[in-house]
């Protein structure tokens, strides 16, 4: 018998070469996602979940921190905890991202994605960090100590005490400046904190579903749905340039027969808005305020806010009564209470009522140079802006990482004077530990957002200025937002909020 041998199986057509290219392209995205979803995952549960830290040590001197704004949150972020032990006091227990704070007033983000637990950064330090939720009281620069209370809702048995320190980091920022003009306090809203947001959304609803109410008469309608943002600085365009988005991407949907009637008005006592801008930007923002149809009042004074009007002050000096649903304040600063009275102890050394008094080394005038001044309650040369005050707590952890190292050195020469060895070397090094370097501001630009998708930069590259406007740099001004925020949790929470809010509204 004749055996017949079975044909070979047909070979495999070979891959087109845009298929081999489909293919590899499919296994470098997947190992791509699960790499990085891995690489994600893990950051995110090492954030969470912060290794064991030192114990308080009697033997470090005390560092007291009064504030959790951004002077106060950069120092503590930079600080050296192993050569102190530090101890926040504060009457919010979380950062605030104050410069998304009109995004958050309008919707565009939630609260949660602009707020950063304080406990958060104490306990990824090399030490541990006391932090006590609390309103300080007064500050006693000579028997060096604090007074603070607990003025929560909830207290205990305890809700008030004094603790000494070696060191004070004084930066409990500023309260919102009214001039004394009767009626801001009682009928305005102010945007200065994470209540002031919620107190806005809260107000400005009520004004649209109050003029929605059956039997409005035309007139109470348009007063209604007058919305007036008083300061022409940084807070009230990115206000003003909100609500008009608010209004234009949503309230037009969802409010069809009130969203003509809604007008924007923006007040300022100066003769042009955005006076730290260049003229190009300011001439840019106000071209496109006309656009926007937000009405601008320059060169006008507020003299009351009452409960249904505000009584202004027109360039020609006539007084005019307008009616206004809401307004929003987004004034000046003022010293607080507690910085006033501390002021007041050194009377000869802080003669200055808009603030503390400091030197080049962010020292309060007229203390040993144990108390350190930072942020908007001083008063300096520096505009009382975040990124000031995140330089000045940033230069004050090297200056105590230099300090630590001055101690350091005069216990060795001590004990080397002790033993009888030459501590000449060490001199030598100690005077240079002793020649701290004066604070030195690097501006690094302002940006501000005008609506419409759109913003301002002025920045400074190389010693060079640069201007520009427009979509481009509102990318821009969002990615510089992204990047500074405090973790990445908040990244992700903002880049989230940004995405839901384009593709399902406020």
């Amino acid at each position: 018998m004749h055996t017949t041998t079975p044909p070979p199986p047909p070979a495999h057509p070979e891959l087109s070469r845009w298929r081999r290219f489909l293919q590899t392209l499919g296994r470098v995205t997947l190992v791509t996602i699960v790499t990085s979803g891995g690489v994600f995952y893990y950051v995110t549960q090492k954030d969470r979940h912060p290794g064991p830290q030192l114990p308080h040590d009697p033997s470090k001197k005390t560092v007291v921190v009064l504030g959790s704004g951004w002077g106060s949150t950069s120092f503590l972020k930079n600080i050296d905890t192993s050569e102190y032990n530090v101890v926040v006091i504060s009457p919010r227990n979380f950062f605030l991202f104050t410069p998304l704070l009109p995004s958050v007033a309008v919707g565009t983000l939630a609260n949660n994605s602009i707020l950063q637990p304080i406990r958060y950064l104490a306990r990824h330090k090399d030490r541990q960090v006391t932090v006590i939720e609390a309103e300080a009281k007064s500050v006693d620069p000579v028997a060096k100590t604090v007074t603070f209370a607990d003025e929560t809702e909830v207290q205990g048995a305890i809700s008030s005490t004094t603790i000494p320190f070696d060191y004070l980091i004084y930066s409990v920022g500023a309260e919102t400046q009214t001039f004394g003009i009767p009626g801001v306090k009682e009928n305005a809203c102010f945007m200065k904190e994470i209540q002031d947001a919620e107190k806005f959304k809260r107000r400005f609803m009520d004004c649209v579903e109050s003029a929605g109410f059956p039997g409005q008469s035309e007139e109470e309608i348009k007063r209604l749905l007058h919305m007036v943002v008083v300061g022409g600085g940084p807070t009230g365009i990115e206000v003003s340039g909100e609500l008009h988005d608010f209004l234009e991407d949503d309230l037009k949907s969802w409010y069809p027969e009130l969203s003509e009637n809604i007008k924007i008005t923006l007040i300022e006592a100066l003769p042009s808005v955005l006076p730290m801008f260049s003229r190009e930007l300011i001439d840019y923002t106000v071209s496109t305020f006309k656009e926007s149809k937000i009405d601008l009042l320059t060169g006008t004074m507020v003299k009351e806010i009452k409960e249904k009007s505000i009584v202004l002050q027109m360039p020609d000096k006539s007084i005019k009564e307008i009616p206004v649903g809401m307004v929003v304040w987004a004034g000046g600063n003022k010293a607080r209470e507690v910085s006033v009275d501390l002021m007041s102890r050194l009377p000869d050394a802080q003669k200055n009522k808009r603030g503390i008094t400091i030197d080049d080394y962010l020292r309060m005038a007229g203390t040993d140079g144990s108390i350190f001044a930072l942020g908007d309650c001083t008063s300096s040369q520096y505009a009382p802006t975040a990124q000031v005050a995140s330089q000045q707590g940033a230069y004050l952890a090297r200056v105590f990482a230099q300090l630590a190292k001055r101690d350091a050195l005069v216990e060795r020469i001590a004990a080397a004077k002790q033993e009888g060895s030459d501590a000449a070397v060490l001199e030598k090094q100690l005077t240079k530990a002793e020649n701290l370097r004066p604070f030195n501001y690097s501006h690094q630009g302002s940006l501000a957002y005008i609506g419409s998708e759109k913003a301002i930069a002025d920045l400074e590259f190389f010693h060079h200025k640069f201007a520009s406007g427009g979509v481009a740099t509102f990318l821009f001004w969002r990615s510089a937002y992204l990047s500074n925020l405090f973790s990445m949790r908040n990244r992700v929470l903002v880049a989230t909020d940004w995405l839901k809010v384009k593709l399902f509204g406020r």
